[in-house]
């Protein structure tokens, strides 16, 4: 349980639009539908924001930049369904949890959120690999009952309003929010089942939604991540979700006092 003091800088921060971010150390990672003897793909260190964007984040940013207004959106950019939480109304924010992660945003509104910030959106394989983490270790897939806390997480179903942000504890490296709050956008979400624009990449994508997909995956226990992957695969860039959000994530030229163990 978070302490009152905890609680007063997460909601401090979430309210004033701060984009505090943590920097996730580089490592090694074998993405999910690759089998146990295949390469592994190496991922530098990066900065990720501690939180999800928030409506009151994203408001401010829709008044900094009015073309992404609900009102003045382009069909091309998302569905009709863009912001329809949000109330219609002019002079205030128009919502009821300013908190709360922005959801019912396309993947074209969430890149420009993070651009305007001088950031972008994380890669497949920079989210996976600081979801990875969990509240005491770098990689957590090991520690018992990891897994299933996480399925749990996605299997329960929607209570209604979403709850504020950082009311969890973190991860390992200050993240908050990974898991069991909304799924996120990612900047490569289309390409997460394929290598190529070859048909002969067709074999990954048919097997991994079958059981035979299970056999050769890299830890076919982790039900959760082929949630997240088949949930990916199914998106499309303008598509807007009640249940989609999306945090931002920046690059390091060279990652100051990334010898520390964990960075906050």
């Amino acid at each position: 349980m978070l302490s009152t003091s905890m609680l007063l800088v997460s909601v401090s921060l979430a309210l004033s639009g701060a984009s505090d971010q943590v920097l996730v150390k580089g490592g090694d990672y074998r993405p999910l539908y690759m089998s146990k003897d295949s390469p592994m793909q190496s991922v530098a260190s990066f900065y990720l924001d501690k939180y999800p964007v928030t409506n009151q984040a994203f408001w401010q940013f829709t008044q900094d930049h009015p073309r992404w207004r609900k009102e003045q959106m382009a069909a091309l950019f998302a569905e009709p369904t863009y912001l329809q939480h949000w109330q219609q109304q002019q002079g205030s924010a128009p919502f009821s949890s300013p908190n709360a992660p922005v959801t019912h945003v396309s993947w074209f509104a969430a890149d420009a959120y993070c651009r305007t910030q001088g950031k972008r959106l994380p890669s497949v394989a920079e989210w996976e690999l600081a979801a990875l983490a969990s509240e005491t270790q770098a990689d957590g897939s090991k520690e018992p009952g990891y897994k299933q806390k996480i399925l749990t997480w996605y299997s329960t179903p929607s209570k209604g309003a979403l709850a504020d942000i950082g009311l969890t504890e973190s991860n390992f490296w200050g993240v908050y929010d990974l898991h069991g709050l909304v799924w996120e956008w990612t900047q490569d979400f289309n390409s997460s089942l394929v290598t190529g624009e070859s048909r002969a990449d067709s074999a990954i994508d048919t097997k991994l939604f079958c059981a035979a997909g299970v056999t050769g995956a890299v830890d076919p226990g982790d039900y959760a991540a082929f949630m997240r992957y088949g949930f990916r695969s199914s998106l499309e860039a303008k598509y807007t979700l009640p249940n989609l959000g999306f945090r931002c994530a920046a690059n390091v030229a060279s990652a100051p006092g990334e010898e520390d163990e964990k960075i906050h």
